[in-house]
């Protein structure tokens, strides 16, 4: 048996859709340092009058070395499982 999922919806206000989704990838990254239950590649935005209409903030991409591409979705570089969290 899966362990039960909730989503968590929070509106936040952004001009643009490039501007929505670099912001919900700032904020994915922020969380990734307090938690590794994100799953960055279900992160999605939308226009607040069509909420049923997402976008995708990262790529998602299955890797043949398994895993998922962690890029954003409009990257032109190779996909590739980056951390989503900078190590200093």
């Amino acid at each position: 048996m899966s362990e039960e999922r909730w989503v968590i919806h929070v509106p936040v206000v952004a001009p643009d859709l490039n501007r929505a989704r670099i912001f919900a990838r700032t904020a994915t990254r922020a969380l990734a340092l307090l938690t590794s239950r994100i799953d960055a590649g279900e992160v999605t935005v939308s226009a607040e009058d069509a909420q049923g209409v997402r976008h995708r903030v990262f790529c998602d991409r299955r890797l043949a070395a398994g895993g998922r591409c962690t890029l954003p979705t409009d990257h032109t570089a190779p996909c590739t499982r980056s951390p989503l969290t900078r190590h200093r």
